[in-house]
């Protein structure tokens, strides 16, 4: 599974409606795993971004399908990051060594 860390900022409509964002952070989580990604944590937080989310998909398609779907939404606006575990990063150093 490949590691993804997306850093979220609300739009106009999500900070309308920030009351809802735990909930909706819920039917995020449900509809994810319908996909086969595994949201491994939501954290809201202070500062350039309104919230982080990291995941686990089984490839790019997949992650990139979810995002856009949440972002279609049109709560949330998204920068996605694909993290790479220490494990990982010998097995890309070893391919060129």
């Amino acid at each position: 599974m490949a590691t993804f860390i997306s850093l979220l900022n609300f739009t106009d409509q999500g900070i309308r409606n920030a009351k809802k964002t735990v909930e909706r952070a819920d039917t995020f989580k449900k509809a994810a795993r319908k996909i086969g990604v595994n949201i491994q944590q939501i954290y809201w937080t202070l500062g350039s971004y309104d919230l982080v989310v990291i995941a686990e998909a089984p490839d790019d398609e997949t992650a990139m399908s979810l995002l856009l779907g949440l972002s279609g939404l049109g709560n949330v606006r998204t920068q996605t990051l694909r993290a790479f575990s220490g494990e990982q990063m010998t097995s890309v150093f070893a391919r060129f060594s």
